[in-house]
């Protein structure tokens, strides 16, 4: 089975988490966490900057890891490792996804997750208040 790595940035502000909704694949439409693969040579906070620069035009600081999750997927085996980030330069602009929301605690259900981040919302609720 494929094994994919790849990082997911979790920026919250004001309580709120930012959720980004896929706009092609398979998993049209489903929720997740913006960030994407790891090529190789890069660490993923590497990844993850380069990442949001390209689908969100913006520079972002990598804090802390929050946590990795081992998921598989019917076709391939997917490890994404997830951290807290801000944004240093720019704005958190959808340039690649469909839509996207700042979501609260109590709104973390609203959407449909991409099943290997429903294990980061979990993570999530324990975190924030409403």
């Amino acid at each position: 089975m494929k094994h994919i790595h790849v990082s997911a940035a979790i920026f919250i502000n004001g309580g709120k988490v930012l959720s980004t909704q896929r706009g092609y694949g398979e998993w049209k439409d489903w929720w997740e966490f913006p960030g994407g693969k790891i090529e190789p040579g890069e660490s993923p906070e590497e990844a993850l900057k380069r990442e949001i620069r390209e689908e969100m035009g913006a520079d972002i600081e990598v804090g802390e890891s929050l946590v990795t999750i081992d998921y598989d997927y019917p076709r391939f085996h997917i490890t994404m490792y997830c951290f807290r980030c801000d944004v240093i330069q720019g704005k958190l602009t959808i340039l690649e996804h469909e839509d996207s929301k700042w979501l609260s605690r109590s709104e973390l259900d609203s959407v449909q997750w991409l099943p290997a981040d429903k294990d980061v919302i979990t993570l999530l609720k324990s975190m924030l208040l409403d």
